[in-house]
């Protein structure tokens, strides 16, 4: 009697502490759930977040509160998210910075790939090279003619140094044997409102971002980074396919939590989040933000997010990029 006592005990205090995983992710969510967003309000970052939170809220019956922590490129937000209890109910969304950040910034306060549970690529989408509609650029291909035709006289515009329009005309410069100008901006507004303004000839950021003006007729598209032309963007072809074979870049949105969360609470918050952006009127809503919905499982997202990051570590380093740059 004296040992079944003892394990009972045992597992009374196992059962307690969390140390049974089918226990935590048959139970999950029994409290409100936080979801972190690495960017500030306004951004697809915070749309995305609270899109997903909203519907996790209507399936689970409890409360999903997005907490805005934005700051050095998501890096910030993804601190606070590896110092998080890893219990389930601290998760958070970043964007295509966070495989870019381990090259560029010095000294993070947490190891992008150790320090963090993959749980679910939520999609990812394309780019667009836009210029003012009195600039003569129709086609990538007048770009890099001209390019070539005087050394520097080619200046476009990102969202930031070290931001993935950045990395992608360095890339394709050192592909093309071209020189092309950075002109960083602090973020998407001040970058559309000085191509509007055609004070920078050209400018590269997500479609999310350039759709609506291109729509408006105040900036022509001209190009695009996926592999097929996006249906938001008529007329922009492919880079694939404007003399650079085989070139992609995408932006994309990921769902990431602690690390050391069990094997079997990560697929449980996975397959309601899978269920979530799945939803009619959800995929309706990312797809409005330029998304190509995957719901990819963690280890898609997990082998996704190391390509990207060595990927982009070479033209970092390749082109000597710092993020004050």
């Amino acid at each position: 009697m004296k040992a079944i006592r003892i394990a009972l005990s045992v597992l009374a205090v196992t059962l307690a502490i969390g140390l049974v995983p089918g226990a935590a992710a048959q139970t999950w969510p029994a409290k409100p759930v936080k979801l972190i967003a690495v960017f500030p309000p306004g951004g697809s970052v915070d749309q995305v977040s609270r899109i997903v939170a909203q519907q996790l809220t209507v399936q689970t019956g409890q409360t999903v509160i997005v907490e805005n922590r934005g700051g050095a490129s998501g890096s910030i937000g993804t601190a606070a998210l590896a110092k998080a209890d890893p219990d389930g109910y601290t998760f958070g969304v970043v964007f295509d910075t966070h495989a870019v950040n381990p090259s560029l910034i010095p000294n993070l306060p947490f190891d992008t790939l150790r320090d963090l549970t993959p749980i679910m690529l939520i999609g990812t989408g394309g780019m667009a090279l836009v210029t003012h509609i009195s600039q003569p650029y129709k086609s990538f291909r007048d770009v890099v003619a001209a390019a070539k035709a005087k050394a520097g006289s080619v200046s476009y515009g990102t969202i930031g140094a070290g931001s993935l329009g950045h990395l992608t005309m360095a890339q394709l410069g050192n592909q093309l044997g071209v020189d092309f100008n950075h002109v960083p901006y602090r973020g998407g507004g001040p970058l559309m409102n000085d191509a509007i303004g055609n004070q920078v000839p050209l400018a590269i950021g997500s479609v999310f971002l350039v759709s609506p003006h291109v729509a408006s007729g105040r900036l022509r598209a001209i190009a695009v980074t996926s592999a097929k032309p996006d249906p938001k963007l008529p007329g922009a072809e492919p880079i694939a396919s404007q003399g650079v074979p085989g070139f992609e870049v995408y932006t994309w949105w990921g769902i990431f939590g602690p690390a050391n969360m069990p094997a079997a609470l990560t697929k449980r918050i996975y397959d309601e989040l899978a269920k979530a952006v799945k939803t009619p009127e959800v995929a309706d809503k990312l797809s409005a933000q330029g998304i190509d919905v995957l719901a990819g499982p963690p280890d898609q997202l997990d082998a996704f997010v190391r390509k990207e990051i060595t990927r982009w570590a070479k033209v970092i380093k390749d082109n000597n990029i710092k993020s004050g740059d």
